[in-house]
């Protein structure tokens, strides 16, 4: 049996899509509700709609009923690619190139931020909260999906505004950039140091059965704690990995054993820890003031459509 479109189970719930002859001589109208009872010979649909009548359709005659009126009352979507050539307030390369890291073969990955026009945020259809693309190797978030992120210490976020390679600024983004380190907290520990030791463990089962792990994520996962150091002790981010370069870059050609790597991790963990207890960093960020912030760009955006 072909038919368009998944299968459908005996149960589930459909919609007519067009008007169907029902199994006595009369006409069941699109948009009649019933459930698949079964498959027809011919490789059609059998529906038992909900007055007890029977009809038969083409699976592409069929809407499941939750999609029916998702599309019956669905409202063009914003265009994603739209807002951030027409809305970015900041861009700036991250990756290997932010880094310090880069050689002849890398990318180069740009991170953005863009304000949707608040007028946007009034309709059905809500503005994306992020847009991957429209350029290869770009990909920017809405100012709030952004703000909430970094507020948590999400190390993506904060390297992007922390990054020395900026590739666009408006005033709205002086702003932001001008607030950056309103979002560094002792939180970073957390996300830091936790999400590193979570990749190692994998990382561990993956020398355990390959014999070698993806030294290209080893060396970025050292790097993470390298830059959490840096930022516990002296409540700064530092993206430039500066003189530790050729070191991680022997990391990530696998020239480094991994009993040494190991060393060079728990020893970092151990530099984290006692940061920490001597950290100038606040315990929280200042919510407050990038709330404030916030509320004055929606206000400011009022007509930007």
């Amino acid at each position: 049996m072909s038919v368009e479109g998944p299968q459908l189970p005996v149960g589930t719930q459909v919609v007519l899509r067009v008007a169907r002859t029902d199994g006595a001589g009369g006409t069941a109208q699109r948009g009649a509700t019933g459930r698949v009872s079964g498959v027809t010979p011919d490789g059609r649909y059998a529906v038992r709609l909900v007055d007890g009548r029977d009809a038969t359709a083409q699976r592409d005659q069929l809407s499941l009923r939750t999609a029916y009126q998702d599309d019956a009352v669905a409202v063009d979507q914003p265009d994603g690619d739209k807002m951030v050539r027409e809305h970015t307030i900041y861009a700036a390369v991250v990756g290997s190139r932010a880094f310090g890291l880069d050689t002849d073969a890398s990318d180069t990955d740009t991170r953005g931020v863009y304000v949707a026009p608040t007028e946007a945020f009034w309709s059905l259809a809500k503005p994306p909260t992020h847009v991957d693309g429209p350029e290869d190797e770009w990909f920017s978030w809405e100012v709030e999906r952004f703000c909430e992120l970094a507020l948590k210490a999400n190390p993506n976020l904060l390297e992007v505004l922390h990054s020395p390679l900026v590739v666009r600024q408006t005033p709205l983004g002086e702003e932001l950039v001008g607030l950056r380190e309103v979002f560094l907290s002792q939180l970073a520990y957390q996300t830091y140091s936790g999400y590193v030791l979570s990749q190692f463990k994998k990382l561990e089962a993956d020398f355990r059965r390959d014999g070698a792990p993806k030294w290209k994520h080893v060396m970025h996962l050292i790097r993470l704690l390298l830059a959490a150091r840096t930022l516990l002790r002296e409540g700064r981010l530092v993206v430039d990995v500066g003189p530790h370069r050729d070191r991680l870059l022997a990391v990530k050609a696998g020239a480094v054993e991994w009993e040494e790597v190991e060393r060079w991790r728990l020893g970092l963990h151990e530099e984290l820890d006692e940061a920490l207890r001597k950290t100038v960093l606040p315990a929280t960020p200042d919510v407050g003031r990038v709330d404030a912030w916030l509320r004055s760009v929606r206000r400011r955006s009022i007509g930007d459509a």
